[in-house]
């Protein structure tokens, strides 16, 4: 079982082919795809990969499901001794996005060597 570790929306998501997830939202519409880039680890069993600080040659491409809002948070502000009391609600908009694949894309280039 491969999984990778992702970094999106300043969030860190676990991973792997057949996940469904919710991210802050991420520009597009119902049934596009998305790449996401920043893979900070790639896990197979009994070997990981640790990018420092990312791994540049691996990627995680993934479906949009829905754009959708997340559950409505109430804030409320006090002011003491002046009888001021308010309250608003907050529904942050989300994406679901279904994994599809961990994949290296191109080469991986060889160091070169010190000769």
């Amino acid at each position: 079982m491969q999984y990778a570790i992702i970094q999106t929306g300043s969030k860190q998501y676990r991973v792997k082919a057949g996940d469904e997830i919710i991210v802050e939202k991420i520009q597009g519409a119902e049934g596009d795809k998305v790449t996401f880039d920043n893979v900070l680890l790639v896990a197979d069993p009994g070997k990981a990969t640790i990018g420092q600080p990312h791994l540049i040659h691996f990627a995680v491409t993934g479906k949009i499901v829905a754009q959708t809002k997340s559950k409505k948070i109430r804030v409320a502000t006090y002011k003491a001794k002046s009888r001021y009391r308010k309250v608003k609600g907050h529904r942050q908009q989300v994406t679901r996005v279904a994994i599809e694949a961990i994949s290296k894309k191109g080469r991986i280039a060889k160091k070169p060597s010190k000769r």
